[in-house]
């Protein structure tokens, strides 16, 4: 569980906080490994065992005092007294790992019998559209044979297709059988027969273990719909228009209330991939697409606003059932024309999955996105809950989660990869703050309660009894981290603890989240602002503007680049780039809608530093193949003259390039060979990701460079106001500093 703070020091209280101009809040990616500093949890049973608070439910921790009959809570203060049983636990210290550490990830008995314990099969549904083309399908089953060599051997399998029809495959006989059942066209249409009677689900269910040929034959049974599969007796065809026929919303619905009859019986989590090429145009869950057609044409409407909210309801409804039934919903979206991703969406980031958009067939990164994403380690029906001393209390929580409808502050998250990252900002309960004893300094409890399913090789030696010998486990864990923090008496301290990725991902979340309230324009106008802000009372803070004697004006000059402050300095490169980001680019510049709400998605889950890389990419530079020269250069093409290195290699996250430049030595090798450390570099970053990213090669003089230069937003255009106009870095510094006086008078 990695947790990183805006500022490693608090604000002392409201006031402070106000005139520093930096959020307040934390990140938290509770499901990797180790903590932002490398540690490992300490490992332990017995969680249902650990203490807690009566008065606000917090966990026993390191932190807590403790005497030989009670305890004080560190949260809140308050003393409980313990069990005779934990009066045992506790008078053999080093015997627990709550004692040892602050960061504990302890063992939960599960409710249930063995046999279902020990059956538990992971189950993956692939829900693929036949309403697209012969490229679309062959890229899908590429996919889903890369899916097939991740799963573990005990997982279950189905195959399912959508058009103006739904078809579930039998994979289990000798040769794959489909069974068909037709979607109605109309919007409040339902199936003619439920899936279970077409065919029961266990039927459906193939073991990956014994069935994989089969399901690679299935897989290569799949043929696009065409007009002759469409005969009008479907009510497809109207006066030989061919009408839609992608039945999507009706298709998952219908899968969602199949798979959720065996939910906690056949599986503990189902998990269902939907390929889809083009808009839902068919029976419930349709959606008009000519909406966007029309922003081009009515230039009195806000498109940037228009675009971003949600068409219809059903698919927001369509994500509740999901979770109800215990199901991840992860979309591949291969098409280029406008989908409708602001209202599909809710399917995937409130059930735990993943939204993924390919433009096109022939670079799609899909089969590899499908594989990596399989391999790696995942928790599921968790449970994420943060809880704070008494002074201060949790604002806003950003991530892909499910809000408990009774709870505050809990979160339910189907799926949670390693991965998968969650934002919180904080507000003061009122104008007091914190004690300035360091006996009661600011604690954070984050509390993370999630299931494994753990093959034969990871359980111990006693677990493997012989019944279970060869099958799969389910594991119910609690992690814990309680963190305490300082508090800063001053600006000064304040501004030096600042987390600059981190800040970037609290202002992230607030413009996503005021971009899809106000529209485009909105979020890029609180973006600007609250840099002017920030300038204006950090001047302040160091005196470095002040008024004269009896007089309005000012005097002294803006320092507008934090040069008294290494932890700010980043922050205003950051804000340019996120403005010129397409997240925040304006409909007229030619940023597809579906594109915008993509970055939303995956900006919103991206742990800080690989955020960091993807609004503002690493540009480094290298003498040769094998040596680096420089570690870092701004975005522009000045820094890359003024440093005169031949190989630049650029990180934006979803794509790596390298780029040699038109006066280096013909004698460097093009492309880098595999074994040099400009290659390793990129290997490794690429194992690091959670999304593969594209490699691109360009020889400067030869290629193309455009596809390097776009990068290079230092003198591109970006207007700081909202407006558009050729400005770049220096001239945007400029801006903010005319601003900043305007503010401050």
């Amino acid at each position: 569980m990695a947790v990183r703070a805006t500022v490693s020091q608090f604000p002392i209280d409201s006031d402070a906080q106000e005139a520093s101009g930096i959020p307040w809040g934390l990140t938290v990616t509770p499901f990797t490994a180790k903590d932002e500093n490398g540690r490992s949890p300490v490992y332990g049973s017995d969680g249902h065992l650990l203490p807690r608070c009566e008065n606000c439910y917090a966990y026993f921790n390191t932190y807590c005092e403790l005497d030989q009959w009670a305890w004080n809570c560190s949260l809140c203060g308050t003393l409980n007294g313990l069990s005779s049983q934990a009066i045992a636990r506790y008078s053999n210290p080093h015997s627990c790992a709550e004692m040892m550490s602050s960061f504990i990830d302890l063992e939960l008995p599960l409710e249930g019998s063995e046999e279902e314990i020990v059956h538990a099969r992971p189950v993956y549904v692939a829900a693929v559209d036949l309403s697209s083309s012969e490229e679309f399908l062959e890229l899908t089953k590429s996919a889903l044979q890369a899916a097939l060599e991740a799963l573990a051997p005990e997982s279950l399998f189905g195959l399912a297709t959508f058009s103006h029809k739904l078809g579930l495959y039998d994979v289990q006989g000798p040769i794959p059988v489909v069974k068909n059942v037709f979607i109605p066209q109309d919007v409040e249409g339902t199936l003619p027969i439920e899936l279970e009677d077409a065919m029961p689900l266990l039927q459906f269910l193939a073991p990956v273990e014994t069935c994989k040929d089969r399901i690679t034959s299935a897989l290569e049974t799949l043929k696009p719909t065409t007009s002759w599969d469409r005969t009008p007796g479907t009510g497809q065809e109207l006066d030989g228009v061919l009408m839609g026929g992608r039945g999507f919303g009706a298709a998952m619905e219908a899968l969602f209330s199949y798979l959720g009859s065996e939910f906690g019986n056949t599986f503990a989590l189902a998990r269902v991939f939907a390929f889809l090429s083009g808009p839902p145009d068919h029976g419930p869950g349709q959606l008009d697409t000519r909406r966007y057609g029309e922003q081009y044409a009515n230039r009195e409407e806000d498109a940037d606003r228009a675009l971003l909210p949600e068409q219809t309801p059903f698919y927001k409804d369509l994500a509740a059932v999901a979770v109800q039934a215990g199901v991840c919903v992860d979309i591949f979206a291969v098409t280029n024309e406008y989908t409708d991703l602001a209202s599909l969406k809710f399917l995937s980031i409130e059930s735990g999955g993943s939204l993924f958009l390919y433009s096109n067939t022939d670079d799609s990164t899909l089969p590899q996105d499908m594989y990596r994403m399989l391999s790696r380690p995942y928790a599921f029906n968790c449970v994420l809950r943060l809880r704070t001393s008494t002074e201060f209390k949790s604002g806003h929580s950003y991530g892909h989660f499910f809000p408990d409808p009774q709870y505050e502050n809990v979160q339910h998250i189907i799926c949670c990869d390693s991965y998968a990252t969650y934002a919180y900002d904080f507000d003061f309960y009122n104008d007091v703050g914190f004690s300035r004893h360091a006996s009661e300094q600011p604690m954070v409890q984050i509390a993370f309660q999630y299931t494994v399913v753990l093959a034969p090789e990871e359980l111990s030696g006693s677990e493997l009894v012989s019944s279970s010998r060869g099958k799969h486990s389910i594991k119910r864990r609690l992690r814990i981290r309680t963190l305490q923090y300082g508090t800063a008496r001053n600006l000064n301290e304040l501004y030096d603890g600042v987390d600059p990725e981190v800040v970037l991902s609290l202002l992230v979340h607030k413009v996503i989240l005021a971009s899809l309230e106000e529209g485009v324009r909105e979020g890029r106008m609180l973006l600007h602002d609250w840099l002017v802000i920030l300038t204006a009372q950090y001047n302040e803070a160091l005196k470095l503007i002040q008024y004269k004697n009896g007089s309005s004006s000012l005097t002294g000059q803006v320092d507008v680049t934090f040069s008294q402050c290494p932890q700010l300095q980043p922050l205003p490169r950051l804000v340019f780039a996120l403005l010129r980001n397409p997240l925040l680019r304006f409909h007229e510049e030619g940023v597809h809608p579906d594109y915008r709400i993509y970055l939303q998605c995956l900006f919103s889950a991206l742990e800080p530093s690989f955020l960091h890389r993807a609004i503002y990419p690493v540009l480094t530079s290298y003498s040769t193949p094998d040596k680096q020269a420089y570690p870092r250069h701004s975005l522009s093409r000045a820094a890359l003259l003024t440093c005169g290195s031949p190989i630049f290699f650029l990180d934006a996250f979803t794509t790596l390039i390298v780029f040699y430049s038109s006066t280096a030595d013909p004698s460097l090798p093009f492309p880098p060979p595999q074994d040099c450390l400009l290659r390793s570099t990129i290997n490794k970053l690429k194992q690091e990701r959670c999304i593969t990213p594209k490699l691109v090669l360009v020889q400067g003089g030869q290629d193309d460079a455009t596809v390097f230069e776009r990068y290079l937003i230092e003198e591109q255009d970006v207007g700081g106001t909202g407006l558009t106009s050729v400005i770049g870095f220096v001239s945007f510094l400029e801006d903010i500093t005319q601003s900043v006086l305007e503010y401050m008078k």
